[in-house]
């Protein structure tokens, strides 16, 4: 086989890219190989002698073309998902002093967000991303969708209405003050948590508080969302310290760009990760992914999470 194109001169849009097809599918791992395809696809074009002169436009189409075919083969998938489905965090510390590459626009797509976007249809998905996360033009998202541009504006105003209609519209990632002022909250409120000061807690949170888990069958989580404040506070201390006298830890970090923890063993291995929606100073939704298969990405998955019957079946 021929030796690769060099593709240095397109590097520099991977994080563009990754958050791309990260939004299109809610998956680190798949975002990662959308992105490797269209590199290999811009490389066998070189190849044969087919000039690219617009690069980024390039990969652009084809990471949302990949995204969207990705997503009509995912559905089956996600209708048979056992509990609620959340999509795969992305991860950066807490003490780095900036966000990892992959991450770095990612940080405007929440997980609240990404689980609005479940409500559209593929297209529908990537019309409204491109124009509402990453500001382009109706002629740019005509030629990525390979849609007319009035097409595109009929499909983004039947997607926004289908979004407002499933909750609020998400903000983007949060400027650096209110950054600073939901790391400080998340610092108490697991604090909080860790320490089962229930009054404190309820104080932080929103009235209309929402309590997310995905477990995928696989891990301890709530069955459905829960919404009662108060009930809210039980399951999160009831659950963090179970886990804790199992011998695990929090250790804070930033999920989509939002405050939050990893919950990691006496090994260090990840066992959970939970991210809070903090808005105006409160913590409106709690999202806790435990399904081991959506923690590979971040490091050594525990097993001190994982349900008995999921154990049994994965050393058949």
């Amino acid at each position: 086989m021929p030796e690769p194109t060099d593709l240095g001169d397109a590097a520099g849009y991977r994080p563009l890219l990754f958050s791309i097809a990260y939004g299109m599918t809610g998956s680190v791992g798949d975002a990662e190989d959308i992105v490797q395809d269209a590199f290999l696809g811009l490389t066998r074009a070189r190849q044969v002698g087919t000039e690219i002169a617009a690069p980024k436009a390039y990969l652009t189409t084809s990471v949302t073309r990949l995204g969207i075919n990705h997503l009509r083969s995912a559905r089956v998938r996600r209708e048979t998902y056992v509990g609620e489905w959340l999509p795969e965090p992305v991860v950066v510390s807490a003490d780095r002093p900036g966000p990892a590459e992959h991450a770095e626009l990612a940080d405007s797509l929440s997980m609240a967000f990404l689980v609005l976007l479940e409500a559209l249809s593929p297209v529908e998905r990537a019309v409204f991303m491109l124009r509402e996360v990453f500001a382009y033009d109706y002629p740019d998202v005509a030629r990525t969708t390979g849609k007319s541009e009035a097409n595109c504006r009929q499909i983004f105003a039947r997607a926004r209405k289908r979004i407002a209609a499933a909750g609020p519209v998400a903000d983007s990632a949060p400027a650096p003050a209110r950054r600073a002022e939901g790391g400080e909250l998340a610092r108490t409120f697991f604090e909080a948590a860790a320490g089962g000061e229930m009054d404190a807690l309820l104080g932080m949170l929103a009235p209309g508080v929402v309590f997310h888990g995905d477990g995928g069958g696989k891990a301890r989580a709530i069955g459905k969302s829960v919404t009662e404040p108060l009930r809210v506070v039980q399951l999160f201390v009831g659950g963090l310290r179970r886990l804790r006298s199992l011998g695990a830890a929090l250790r804070p970090v930033w999920i989509n760009g939002r405050p939050g923890a990893l919950i990691v063993d006496a090994e260090g291995r990840v066992a959970s990760v939970v991210e809070l929606d903090v808005v105006d100073g409160m913590v409106r939704a709690i999202h806790s992914v435990s399904n081991p298969d959506k923690l590979g990405h971040i490091g050594p998955v525990s097993d001190i999470a994982r349900l008995p019957e999921a154990r049994l079946r994965e050393a058949r």
